[in-house]
């Protein structure tokens, strides 16, 4: 069995959003913030699995278990 290698906030999860998704939350949080992105990861995870964010279109299953393992693991960073 193999082990993945650990994940981390700069180089997994803030490509996942782009300039455009960030712009659109900054009334809320930064997207492109481990702090903001991690404060609000149990309300960020249901949004994109439910496909309303980003707003242009569902993330692939792939990008949203990256996220929930990013989380799973303890939010490295």
């Amino acid at each position: 069995m193999t082990t993945s290698p650990e994940l981390s906030f700069d180089a997994d999860i803030k490509p996942l959003f782009r300039e455009g998704d960030r712009s659109a939350m900054m009334f809320a949080f930064d997207l492109w913030s481990y702090d903001d992105v991690r404060t609000h990861a149990n309300r960020i995870l249901p949004s994109v699995r439910a496909g309303v964010m980003p707003c242009d279109g569902q993330w692939p299953s792939d990008q949203v278990e990256l996220f929930q393992r990013w989380m799973d693991g303890g939010y490295p960073r």
